[in-house]
């Protein structure tokens, strides 16, 4: 993002759609490096966008802390205070020049 520094909790806009969006390293060892919205999602919308290759992340924020993203794993709480948000999918005018890739299988 050149030109365009970040917060310093991670969150920032997308270069494309200007969507606003928080970028950070999720995990401790083998981590995964996450894009998220942060619009917060209602339970069923978050049925409806969970797809195989499309997360839904735990966002940590408070007063005193920056925002944090945490997996949603098969403990976490049902009555979660936190905002859900799902990986960000571009919808800016650059992401519609490049045709979406199928998966590759590998077996």
């Amino acid at each position: 993002m050149a030109g365009r520094a970040a917060a310093t909790d991670g969150t920032t806009q997308c270069p494309a759609c200007r969507a606003p969006i928080i970028r950070q390293l999720v995990g401790n060892r083998a981590a995964l490096n996450v894009t998220a919205d942060l619009t917060p999602l209602t339970p069923n919308e978050q049925a409806n966008t969970r797809t195989p290759n499309r997360l839904i992340w735990c966002l940590i924020a408070g007063p005193h802390t920056p925002a944090r993203l945490r997996w949603i794993t098969p403990t976490h709480p049902a009555d979660c205070p936190h905002p859900h948000v799902a990986e960000h999918t571009c919808t800016g005018p650059r992401s519609a020049a490049v045709p979406p890739q199928q998966p590759a299988t590998l077996f």
